[in-house]
């Protein structure tokens, strides 16, 4: 069996930036432990997969290395990319059905896609011991406050800060501890951007992601509340970077950015 693969990088100007995601169209669905396998093989933060249900609607999952997830921003605006630029160019807008409810992708000016998806809320996360831990495994001083939604989400006070965290290191153990599998890592931002953000996912097989959507979807109603702005721009500061143009929707988080074609090909299974 042979199936078509494009490799894009998601949040990026050009290739080499961003988040690369590997994205497979299907007619149906494969078996879900092959699928692992190919996203194991793949190595890539994410694999998508898709399939066409009916013009501009499609059903997508998406792999890590590791395992299968719930949500996933960057890949899913790399599979918007894919469709609109090579699976159906007549479209304007695509509707993906997923474990996490219908996300909508429409085709952008200037190639900034725009994505909608559902917002999360995140609450005082008070642990005696916590934020010490977290700047010992990252090499770094401790965090002024965590929240905890989807994620622990550990803020700083400056963007030096986070630039210069040394992860994951322990970071694995303390997540299992508190029931979670990924640490945002936030504070506002520096230059030109309203705020900052990395983000460690060890027990998915993604040590650091380059640009993680779904992060933005609590980051982004967090900084609106504490900013006083609906619209922002930040800057994902991981060794390879992304920008993404960011706007609190009340109970869906709008987010945009380019993409960049990398690599198509063909897998033989």
């Amino acid at each position: 069996m042979k199936l078509k693969l494009w490799q894009v990088d998601a949040f990026a100007a050009k290739p080499l930036e961003g988040n690369p995601a590997a994205i497979v169209p299907l007619e149906s669905w494969l078996d879900a432990e092959l699928m692992a396998k190919i996203a194991n093989e793949n190595n890539l933060p994410e694999t998508a997969f898709l399939v066409r249900t009916q013009k501009g609607h499609y059903d997508l999952r998406w792999f890590t290395p590791a395992s299968e997830v719930e949500l996933c921003g960057h890949a899913t605006l790399a599979s918007a990319w894919t469709v609109f630029e090579f699976l159906d160019p007549a479209l304007n807008q695509v509707a993906f059905k997923t474990k996490s409810g219908i996300l909508t992708v429409e085709r952008g000016a200037d190639g900034y896609h725009v994505m909608s998806m559902p917002s999360e809320g995140v609450s005082d996360f008070v642990v005696p011991g916590l934020a010490k831990q977290l700047g010992e495994a990252l090499e770094a001083r401790p965090p002024v406050l965590t929240l905890k939604g989807r994620y622990i989400l550990a803020v700083w006070n400056k963007a030096s800060d986070v630039r210069k965290l040394n992860g994951p290191g322990e970071i694995a153990r303390i997540l299992r501890l508190h029931d979670v599998w990924g640490l945002i890592a936030t504070a506002p931002g520096d230059e030109d951007y309203d705020f900052v953000s990395r983000f460690f996912a060890p027990d998915k097989g993604v040590p650091e992601d380059p640009v993680t959507g779904s992060a933005h979807c609590a980051l982004t109603p967090y900084w609106s509340r504490r900013l006083g702005k609906k619209t922002m721009k930040a800057r994902q500061v991981s060794p390879r970077g992304g920008d993404l143009i960011c706007t609190d929707a009340g109970e869906r988080t709008i987010l945009s950015g380019p993409c960049a074609l990398y690599m198509t090909g063909e897998i033989e299974v």
